[in-house]
Order: C-alpha cells, then sequence, then structure tokens
C-alpha cells in the first residue's frame, strides 16, 4: 500500500469521510457500503464522522455540472472519499460541465496509484483454471486516457472528420513511483513482480516505462522480477493466474487486466478498487454504473465495500492508526463470510439476496468477527 504523508493521530479527532453516490446503481451500493463503515464505527468507535455531496447526473441538474467545484474542494479537506459509479458516457461535453467526476479526483488529488486485487475465494464460482491471489498496480494518471494526457483540451482530436489521432503521455516519474508503489506492495505479500508492457511496439513509451521499473527493481533485490508482453500477460492469466503477484503496468493495460483479473475471480462485482496518492485515497467500485439494474435492490455491493475496506488500511498507515487496520480486515472477513455462503449471495453470484439483505448479512458477520 502507497505509504502516505504521516500525520499524527488524535485520539478525539475524528475522521471525516465523504461519500459521493454517483449515478445508477451508485446510491444503492454507496449506501451499502457507507452502513457496512457506520456499523465497524458503532463497533470499535473508530470516530467517523460522515457526509455526503450530489455529483453526477444529479448535480447536473442542480448546479450545471457533474462535478461542483464545492464537492471537489470538500473531497480535498476529507480524510478519505468513497467514490461510487457514474455514468459518464451520458454526461454533456465538458464545456457544458460533464465532467468525469472519478478522472477530475484521480488528476487533481493526485491519486497516482490503481491498486486492484483479484483473488478467488473458497467455496465460491470462479472461471481461472487455478486459485489465486494477485494485485494489479495501475498507473493513474497518465498514459492513453484522453483526460489525463494534455495540460490543456483532451489527448483526441481529428485534425479532418476521417482522421483521429490519441496522444499517449508516459513521464519517468510516473513510472517510477508506480513502480515503487508495487515493489513496496510485494515486498509485504509473495515477493514477486511482473512488469506488463508492450515496448516490442510502442519502444519509446513502454521503453520508458520499462527503464524506470528496472532501475526500482535494483532497490528491492529480494523481489523476483519479471516481465511479460501484455497480449501474453491476457492469456497467462487465463492459463495460470496463481503464477502471479503483484503485476505493474500503465494506465490503460492494467485498466483492462485489472477487470479479466476479477472476472476469472468470480466477477467484476467482487472487484475491489483504491485510487490513492501520498496525501488523498478514494475508494471505488471497479465496476460501472449498471442504470438497467438502478433503484431495484438488485446491485451487489461487494466491490465498494472491499474497496472501503482499502481505505480504512489507507487511512491506518496515514494516521497511525492499527484499529483502523483490524477494523479492515474484520470487513474483508465478514465479506468473504457472506460471499461464501450460497444463502448469502447477491443474485450475479448465483444467490437470492437483494442489496440491503445482503448488506444485513456482511453486518451481522462484522459483528461476530474477531480474528
Amino acid at each position: 500500500m502507497i505509504t502516505p504523508t504521516h500525520t499524527p493521530y488524535v485520539v478525539a479527532e475524528p475522521l471525516q469521510l465523504l461519500y459521493l453516490e454517483g449515478d445508477g446503481i451508485g446510491p444503492e451500493i454507496t449506501a451499502a457500503t457507507i452502513r457496512v463503515l457506520q456499523a465497524a464505527d458503532a463497533l470499535w468507535r473508530l470516530n467517523f464522522r460522515f457526509e455526503s455531496a450530489s455529483i453526477g447526473l444529479t448535480a447536473l441538474k442542480t448546479d450545471g455540472t457533474t462535478f461542483p467545484e464545492t464537492v471537489f474542494n470538500r473531497a480535498k479537506s476529507a480524510d478519505g472519499v468513497v467514490l461510487g459509479p457514474v455514468s459518464h458516457n451520458e454526461y454533456p461535453p465538458v464545456a457544458e460541465g460533464g465532467l468525469n467526476p472519478s478522472g477530475e479526483l484521480r488528476k487533481r488529488l493526485d491519486l497516482f496509484a490503481n491498486i486492484r486485487p483479484a483473488r478467488t475465494r473458497p467455496g465460491t464460482d470462479f472461471a481461472s483454471r487455478t486459485s489465486f491471489d494477485l494485485v494489479i498496480v495501475r498507473e493513474n494518471t497518465e498514459g492513453f486516457y484522453a483526460d489525463r494526457s494534455m495540460f490543456l483540451g483532451p489527448g483526441e482530436y481529428m485534425p479532418t472528420p476521417d482522421l483521429a489521432l490519441s496522444t499517449r503521455k508516459v513521464t519517468r516519474e510516473a513510472c517510477m513511483r508506480i513502480a515503487r508503489e508495487g515493489f513496496r506492495l510485494a515486498a509485504m505479500r509473495g515477493g514477486k513482480v511482473t512488469a506488463v508492457h508492450k515496448a516490442n511496439v510502442l519502444r519509446i513509451s513502454d521503453g520508458l516505462f520499462l527503464e524506470a521499473t528496472r532501475s526500482v527493481s535494483r532497490d528491492f533485490p529480494g523481489i523476483l522480477y519479471e516481465e511479460q508482453l501484455v497480449d501474453a500477460m491476457a492469456a497467462l492469466l487465463v492459463r495460470n493466474a496463481g503464477a502471479f503477484d503483484v503485476i505493474i503496468t500503465t494506465n490503460m493495460f492494467g485498466d483492462i487486466l485489472s477487470d479479466e483479473a476479477s472476472e476469472l475471480a468470480g466477477g467484476l462485482g467482487l472487484g475491489a478498487s483504491l485510487n490513492a496518492g501520498t496525501e488523498y485515497a478514494v475508494a471505488q467500485a471497479q465496476h460501472g454504473s449498471a442504470p438497467t439494474l438502478a433503484g431495484q435492490d438488485l446491485a451487489n455491493p461487494s466491490s465498494l465495500i472491499a474497496s472501503s475496506a482499502m481505505l480504512l488500511t489507507w487511512l491506518s498507515a496515514r494516521h497511525g492508526r492499527e484499529d483502523l487496520a483490524i477494523a479492515a480486515r474484520r470487513i474483508e472477513i465478514a465479506l468473504d463470510r457472506a460471499i461464501e455462503n450460497p444463502e448469502s449471495r447477491t443474485r450475479d453470484l448465483g444467490g437470492s439476496l437483494g442489496t440491503k439483505a445482503f448488506t444485513d448479512r456482511v453486518i451481522q458477520n462484522l459483528q461476530l468477527v474477531t480474528e
């Protein structure tokens, strides 16, 4: 996990958690996640203070923008943020207020690492041929993404109606720091790093990524280091995902491979995700807003609940509070027990429970977890 700027913790001082519901199923799974955090707060006196703000299509109607500046300022002053999924493909152009809240937070809070664990769970169905427990450490602030490669304007443009161009941004600084994060994480896990690239074609940009990653690897002589082409990596995850521990890669490759890994582990509904930097962190479900499921009590909140546990782990390191790390582990255990029990699963996992009933089970499990 990213080593954040350390702030001395005062017991009486509360931690401010801002939650942003987003679009589609966002309000439902965010409500579920906040219920779990509130239950943990009540059980172990974590001293959370919760506040909410509107983003997305709701904010567009009331404020004329999907991401008001006041919301960004509240995110910047909060100790942590829980972000529901957004329907950014439905937003109007940026000039008409259609900002992507996720992209804005990642850029403006310098959340350079998108950490996405994926693991199979005993007793659950998964598509992988083997069981596995890995984490993809994805660079989060540049790459091929059109909103993250230019100082002004998008990184995609059309000089003529029949010609479209896209700019990819790769900097040594970003490559070095995402590599360091991946190696630090590997030192706490299985001790192996796989750098994923396409330097045989993108010789300059991915060549720079590999040069930086190899440089960092020399500072971690105890970590096993290897490299894989991204297309080969996609196949190897299907064949034997259990052979991998920490995967470090650039933005777009990491986005694609993490979805593949989560699907192999049981589905995107289980895929946790933390956007983190040294000063700020945002918990965010790995999946999208699923508008066709909205308002029907059908959504699986597991991804955002697990992501919020990752946020507590990050906050534990930032504030020097072991109680937050313990609470995070207990939330993960409670969630695992709900997922592993066929009678307490959501419908996407072959169960019969809705969002609210599943969350009730997680909270019941939480009350029984003692480690």
